[in-house]
């Protein structure tokens, strides 16, 4: 069975009409001569090419409860999707559809599979034929064997992996981790307000000319207003450690 075939029988959906073949999705041309996928204004300073480079993979981990991975995960999603590139979430069930849309993320370019089962690996080998952008919470542990193999098709395909956390740790080295570390919400007072916005900290390392640490304060959603001054502690961070701050608005 091919890998269309496998997707048709598989939990496969977007927000509009999935093709019945992935040869369908097409990359546009302009796009797959790209060689970095641009990314939300903040974010570039967290690589060292400013965006996404084809054929990388990157985690993204966060250190606990509500610490912003699922909002950096969409976060990456956004800068190729206002280009016009076609990305991919596999394994992530709860997938905020409208926190995408508030960061500009091109749903009718989103293809959706909430639930792959055991077949993940193949799914997402199959999306990255396909896709610009690939974004998996593997459902189980990963093996190495897996791993590896997806990397590698990312490589061969000028895709980009994105791996989020899941059923295990990614065993392979990826070119880039990133890590939230959380943040602070803006708008709401005691007893009054509404959400406005969220700073969000972020932390870089890898491999390849990432090897450096680099840390980055990153004001989601996109665009839909003008970035506050970030609430920086007296260590010079939305906490108490110091560290220097790369901020930006993201502007999509």
């Amino acid at each position: 069975m091919g890998p269309d075939g496998l997707l048709q029988r598989t939990n496969v959906r977007t927000v509009c009409v999935m093709p019945l073949s992935l040869a369908e999705l097409g990359r546009p041309t302009s796009l797959a001569g790209q060689r970095i996928l641009r990314v939300m204004g903040a974010l570039g300073n967290l690589f060292p090419d400013g965006g996404l480079r084809r054929g990388s993979t990157v985690t993204v981990a966060g250190t606990g409860l509500g610490t912003g991975a699922t909002s950096l995960l969409l976060a990456l999603l956004a800068g190729p999707s206002a280009e016009g590139s076609w990305c991919a979430a596999v394994g992530l069930p709860r997938l905020g559809l409208v926190a995408a849309a508030e960061l500009d993320i091109r749903l009718s370019r989103l293809v959706l599979v909430p639930t792959p089962g055991p077949s993940w690996p193949t799914v997402t080998a199959a999306l990255l034929d396909a896709c610009d952008l690939v974004a998996v919470q593997p459902p189980t542990r990963v093996r190495l064997m897996d791993a590896r193999r997806l990397a590698a098709r990312a490589r061969e395909r000028g895709a980009v992996l994105v791996v989020a956390p899941g059923g295990g740790i990614w065993p392979e080295v990826p070119d880039v981790r990133l890590s939230a570390l959380g943040g602070q919400w803006h708008g709401l007072g005691v007893g009054h307000g509404h959400v406005q916005g969220r700073w969000l900290e972020v932390e870089a390392a890898g491999r390849r000319g990432a090897d450096r640490m680099v840390r980055a304060a990153l004001w989601l959603p996109a665009g839909k207003l003008p970035a506050p001054e970030p609430p920086l502690g007296p260590g010079g961070r939305l906490g108490d450690a110091a560290w220097p701050v790369a901020t930006g608005e993201a502007t999509g």
